[in-house]
């Protein structure tokens, strides 16, 4: 483990997990956990999780970030002691507005929706996903058909508290403090190698993250993919009641 990204949800984790990618630090965020640290995430969210646990999950991994780990870098640092912390951060007000808008991006697309619910692998991910809610958000989701209500107050006092811990408690040689336009210059510095003759990325524009992970990512490839298969299912056992019904 060479970076932990401290940083809240809807900071920029997306493109910081590009960002790092791309000068030679792939990152691990929430589906990475999901898919590959499921039942240790269970386990960890219910009843925590000590620091081997951590150093066995991630001892190959270059960097993590993302809910849930975000709300336990404290832990995985001391697991990886000589890891850097990078915490994104960003005007709160935003923030909020962005958490927001990925919500009812989440809920406005309907394959989605239907695919959490119907699913095997999608059941497993909503139960995932709303216990890591309730324990790094403090959001309670009251059903997986129920659109999220999120407390402004509280959802920014958790974002504020967060960020302010961070910086009083991460090693300040080691940590870095770091807004997206910031660009390459400090996160490149701050990781001692050479800026890339690339345009810094942008990603999850709009909270489009989902859908862009339904192109490459294995958790939603999957899930569509049963989603697929069941629609299928249903069509041919719909067409052999029709065609039966039209027999008699």
């Amino acid at each position: 483990m060479k970076v932990i990204v401290a940083g809240f949800s809807k900071t920029g984790t997306k493109t910081m997990q590009v960002a790092l990618a791309s000068l030679g630090y792939p990152m691990y965020n929430f589906l990475e956990h999901f898919w590959y640290h499921h039942k240790d995430w269970e386990e960890i969210l219910v009843r925590g999780g000590s620091i081997e646990t951590f150093r066995r999950m991630y001892k190959d991994v270059d960097a993590v970030g993302d809910i849930p780990a975000f709300a336990f870098w404290e832990e995985i640092h001391e697991a990886f002691p000589d890891s850097k912390i990078i915490l994104l951060t960003r005007d709160e007000n935003s923030w909020y507005r962005s958490v927001l808008q990925q919500f009812e991006e989440n809920n406005e697309w309907n394959m989605f929706k239907l695919s959490r619910n119907f699913t095997p692998t999608g059941r497993k991910f909503t139960t995932h996903f709303v216990k890591c809610l309730t324990a790094c958000f403090g959001i309670i989701i009251p059903s997986a058909w129920r659109a999220v209500t999120v407390n402004e107050t509280l959802a920014k006092k958790n974002f504020r508290q967060h960020n302010f811990y961070v910086t009083q408690k991460a090693p300040k040689h080691k940590l870095l403090i770091f807004k997206l336009q910031d660009g390459w210059k400090p996160l490149c510095e701050f990781l001692g190698v050479e800026v890339p003759n690339v345009k810094f990325p942008h990603k999850n524009v709009g909270g489009s993250a989902i859908k862009e992970a339904a192109e490459d990512n294995p958790v939603m490839k999957k899930m569509i993919k049963e989603m697929k298969i069941l629609v299928s299912f249903v069509a041919i056992i719909f067409a052999g009641l029709l065609a039966y019904g039209f027999a008699q």
